[in-house]
């Protein structure tokens, strides 16, 4: 059976608690009200975007003198604040544990129509601070809405552990060079490629400066790219078992890049949540016994809209060359003209030894993995195998898409001269939360996976290595 490549229309934007807004305020007013180290930080936040800080507080800490003594734009008012300090104010803060205070706050900034935020008050605040990343001019903000201040900050921690101090550097080179690249004669999807060879230097080369040796190869790159008359890109990417977390670094960065993405059914849609807002996404199903998409329409779309100049990603479940058909869309592609980017991902048979604790190598008992498919084209069982290494008690063997010929599977090895007694196991959805094992031996599991309802895709592992050190 087959089926036609569907456009999928995603509810991309989910329901927010707040809006995130970057707000500039170089040059601007900003009140502050408190005397400790929270309106410390909310003063030295505030004087940092070159705002024009003003202070509040009576019995002023250490650090707010500091500041005031040691930034022109801050002004320490050693005093309550008053209805009128508000006039003129772009936005305000309140640190303080007083509620009389914070209440008259509250009331002085509606007369005033500023914005105003009180720490650990979010009830009464119009707007809330998050946890920040400082890689200015990249700057990212994290969230909870309140809820969890804590929790924003250890996912700050995070973010920045992915965002290395030197982004500070590529950040300023993209702000510094916008204007070059404008006015460069490059066309609209040239630059657009320009910043894109830029991000994939950036994350390339991550742990130095640009120069402007690099933005003038970018520039040239681009201009070179911009002549050809097939401008399209094409990525064939590895979305891993299931778990996004296993998705490669490489592999996110070619989804927010893309135009379009092709995907398969085994694909969820927390992998998909990666590709940029604005990318098309397209599913070219392909599932063992059920309707799917002829591999030849999809090798055609991909040439189609590579020559329609799209950025296209075509996502496949585990990695891409294992079984994959990844070779058929290569060739397809190279005929056509285009060159194809591969990214490798996690395959199923590692995320199934994973689950079992266990490797599927041991210098004890299996020095050799083998990889089979345990069906044809047609569905049917393959016949011409190499069973004598297939009984190999010295190897692991990695079953894909097993489930329905695993019966047929069992007798072979069986008769082959496998011990009856080998480990076998059936792991069901590898590394999502709904994963499951069916635990056995190779003359037993067709059986106790005969009495299971299986919805999920299935890797079957095989081996004594399982097992080992009381694994498996």
């Amino acid at each position: 059976m087959t089926r036609k490549p569907d456009e999928v229309s995603f509810d991309i934007m989910q329901p927010l608690e707040t809006l995130p807004v970057f707000y500039p305020l170089a040059g601007k007013r900003v009140v502050v009200i408190g005397d400790g180290e929270g309106a410390a930080w909310k003063v030295d936040l505030a004087a940092a975007t070159g705002a024009q800080v003003d202070v509040f507080a009576r019995d002023a800490c250490d650090k707010l003198r500091e500041l005031a003594a040691n930034r022109a734009n801050v002004t320490l008012h050693a005093r309550a604040a008053v209805a009128a300090d508000f006039a003129g104010a772009t936005l305000a803060f309140g640190a303080t544990f007083d509620d009389a205070e914070a209440e008259a706050a509250r009331k002085a900034a509606d007369a005033a129509g500023v914005a105003l935020n009180l720490a650990d008050r979010p009830a009464m605040s119009d707007f809330i601070m998050g946890a920040i990343v400082n890689r200015s001019p990249l700057v990212i903000g994290v969230s909870t809405g309140g809820a969890s201040p804590v929790f924003a900050q250890a996912v700050r921690g995070r973010i920045e552990s992915l965002a290395p101090s030197s982004f500070a550097a590529w950040a300023k080179a993209a702000q510094d060079w916008r204007p070059q690249i404008l006015s460069s004669g490059l066309d609209f999807l040239a630059r657009r490629d320009f910043w894109r060879r830029f991000t994939r230097l950036a994350f390339r080369d991550i742990a130095r400066a640009p120069t402007p040796v690099d933005r003038d190869a970018l520039l040239a790159a681009a201009r070179a790219a911009s002549e050809e008359t097939q401008r399209g890109r094409v990525t064939l990417v590895g979305a891993g078992p299931g778990d996004p977390e296993l998705l490669t670094l490489k592999g996110m960065r070619a989804l927010a890049e893309a135009d379009v993405v092709l995907f398969d059914d085994l694909v969820p849609a927390s992998i998909l949540d990666f590709a940029r807002r604005e990318a098309s996404r397209i599913n070219v199903g392909k599932r063992g016994y059920a309707p799917s998409v002829r591999q030849e329409e999809i090798t055609a779309l991909l040439v189609d809209l590579a020559r329609a100049g799209k950025n296209v990603v075509r996502l496949k479940g585990g990695d891409p060359l294992i079984f994959g058909r990844a070779n058929e869309e290569i060739a397809a592609l190279r005929e056509a003209g285009f060159d194809i980017e591969i990214v490798p991902g996690v395959t199923a048979a590692c995320a199934g030894a994973a689950a079992l604790g266990a490797s599927l190598t041991s210098r004890a008992t299996a020095r050799r993995v083998q990889f089979i498919t345990a069906h044809t084209k047609d569905g049917e069982f393959p016949e011409d195998f190499d069973w004598g290494a297939l009984a190999d008690r010295r190897a692991t063997t990695a079953v894909y898409m097993g489930n329905r010929t695993l019966p047929a599977l069992s007798r072979r090895l069986l008769e082959e001269g496998m011990e009856h007694d080998t480990p076998a196991f059936l792991i069901e959805r590898a590394s999502t939360p709904d994963e499951r094992i069916i635990r056995g031996t190779i003359a037993d599991l067709p059986q106790k996976v005969a009495g299971e309802t299986l919805s999920g895709p299935v890797m079957v592992l095989i081996g004594w290595a399982l097992i080992e050190n009381g694994a498996g």
